[in-house]
């Protein structure tokens, strides 16, 4: 069992937490930074934070996080679900110095954390290239347009793990995928609600 899973984050279980830290280890010999696009209070990412401070391994690589600090943005109709109607635009607000002054708290450097809509970032505001990808935008538009951001920085075997697949409560993160599957060639599995992917041909 991972060193940080008893510290598992609000939105992500236990399990997933565990899932999430191997499958990070996995990618430490892997060309490229670490990337969070969706971190909302920074559960995930102290821990994601906490796992590349206390291995030397990863000493080289640096902790990218993004969000819009807005909360949620607009709903599109691939999100339309029953189950989920408290995802509402503006849900889930939380306050850029929060997550800074948490990973103060921690002893943990803070990362490189960027405030924006995904829709408005370009590629220059993400590392070159990626060795591992948390995806966790719970709408349809802010999961594909992350995919755009990231796939052409991935370097060969990074990992992409994106939360909420198949969740009846967040429909549009699935439906992403697999708009995002009909166009890109890639594998994919699941454990728990993460769907865990690996780009195809990637060089």
């Amino acid at each position: 069992m991972p060193k940080f899973a008893a510290n598992a984050p609000v939105q992500v279980s236990s399990k997933e937490t565990e899932i999430i830290l191997e499958l990070l280890n996995l990618t430490v010999d892997t060309e490229g930074d670490i990337v969070e696009l969706g971190c909302y209070r920074g559960d995930t990412s102290l821990l994601l934070g906490k796992a590349i401070q206390k291995d030397d391994r990863f000493k080289e690589k640096i902790l990218w996080l993004y969000d819009s600090f807005a909360g949620l943005p607009a709903k599109t109709t691939f999100d339309s679900s029953v189950a989920g109607d408290g995802f509402k635009e503006g849900e889930l607000l939380v306050s850029k110095r929060e997550v800074v002054e948490r990973f103060k708290r921690s002893g943990l450097k803070v990362p490189r954390i960027k405030k924006s809509f995904f829709e408005q970032l370009g590629p220059s505001d993400l590392p070159e290239k990626i060795s591992f990808a948390f995806l966790d935008g719970d709408l349809y538009q802010s999961i594909l347009t992350s995919l755009n951001l990231i796939w052409d920085k991935l370097s060969e075997d990074a990992i992409v793990i994106i939360h909420d697949y198949n969740n009846p409560e967040l429909p549009g993160v699935t439906k992403a995928i697999e708009n995002w599957r009909s166009i890109h060639k890639f594998s994919i599995s699941q454990k728990e609600t993460l769907a865990i992917i690996k780009k195809i041909g990637c060089q």
